[in-house]
């Protein structure tokens, strides 16, 4: 599954390229991630919690999930210049109750200077596209209640709100969550 995106890139999207990610892309992703969290979740999220993430040590820890294996698949977005802006993640759904055979997407960034440029309907795209052809049935996600952005954006790619409702805690605040759910297509036969 490391293969490189070889579908044309959309207008919205010109020259950009999915690919796995590598050991060399950590403290990039690791960069987005945080400065991801940071932009979106202002507000949302307790201030302190957002200034004590730390690029270096999310580096270490984004290289040794990777180094791990296991069943997620970790991808990037990257510019014709090379320049990483996005990043996702998914793999199998680690919620119970969810339906057998549906896949999670765990993480879905674009750099905060990249968003609304298509980095993210791209990498979301493909993350469909991939877990689709790997036969899985549905995938679900979890987004922060109050983050109406990235609620629009999921329900314009088919997503939709199940009911199903948890909190994180970050620096002694419980952050409400919504899970979203979709149905995944799997390709035509041959």
């Amino acid at each position: 599954m490391d293969r490189v995106t070889t579908r044309p890139t959309p207008a919205y999207a010109p020259g950009l390229r999915i690919r796995a990610m590598t050991l060399d892309d950590c403290a990039a992703v690791a960069d987005i991630r945080v400065r991801g969290w940071q932009a979106a979740y202002a507000g949302m999220v307790p201030q302190e919690y957002l200034d004590a993430m730390d690029v270096a040590e999310d580096t270490g820890r984004r290289r040794a999930y990777l180094s791990a294996g296991g069943p997620a698949v970790n991808l990037v977005a990257e510019t014709p210049d090379t320049t990483l802006t996005g990043w996702a993640c998914y793999g199998p759904c680690r919620d119970e109750g969810a339906l057998p055979g549906s896949a999670e997407l765990y993480a879905l960034y674009a750099h905060p200077d990249r968003i609304g440029t298509g980095v993210g309907r791209s990498l979301l795209t493909e993350v469909v596209s991939r877990a689709s052809a790997e036969g899985f049935g549905g995938m679900a996600l979890r987004v922060q209640r109050e983050n109406e952005r990235a609620r629009r954006f999921y329900e314009q790619a088919g997503f939709r709100p199940d009911g199903t409702a948890e909190a994180f805690e970050a620096a002694g605040t419980l952050v409400p969550e919504v899970r979203y759910i979709r149905p995944l297509t799997p390709p035509a036969a041959a």
